[in-house]
């Protein structure tokens, strides 16, 4: 008879049990924090400017920092509990900066929702172009405008690769 093997899930998450530990992991989570917002800050700024490729060349970096900012941010709800009673000012210390994190990201996800917008404004407006200039003007016998047929609208392609 053939045995099955249960799939292992990620190892549990062992909360702090000292104030040594708890400065260790604020101090992590803080550095984690600070790579990932000026990394979100360059990328901010690339788009700003236009230089898209340039940005979309430290998703791989964001990804990993994100990565470790939920494994730090993980470990820290699993040590709230004693944080609150042993280092209140280190956990009061923590909530702030993150705040300060969660605004630093809405603004990097504005700037790149606008950029979306924008892009999406002048794909829309080239296809409207192109289509203008392949309708035929025709009119109907009560000297209208002809509304087009399918036949008449050709769609645009827009290449995804940077």
């Amino acid at each position: 008879m053939m045995q099955m093997q249960r799939q292992q899930g990620p190892a549990p998450v062992q909360p702090v049990a000292s104030p040594n530990d708890a400065r260790q992991l604020a101090n992590t989570l803080t550095a984690v924090m600070n790579e990932l917002l000026a990394l979100i800050e360059r990328e901010t700024e690339l788009v700003r400017a236009g230089k898209i490729p340039e940005a979309m060349k430290l998703e791989q970096q964001k990804n990993e920092l994100t990565k470790r900012y939920i494994a730090a941010i993980t470990l820290v709800r699993a040590s709230q509990p004693y944080m609150a009673k042993a280092t209140p000012d280190l956990l009061g210390a923590l909530h702030r900066h993150h705040e300060v994190f969660r605004a630093m990201l809405q603004v990097n996800l504005t700037v790149l929702a606008t950029a979306h917008a924008v892009s999406e404004g002048i794909v829309r407006g080239v296809n409207a172009e192109v289509q203008r200039r392949n309708i035929p003007q025709t009119y109907t016998a009560a000297g209208k405008r002809a509304a087009p047929g399918p036949r008449n609208l050709t769609p645009i392609a827009v290449s995804r690769s940077l």
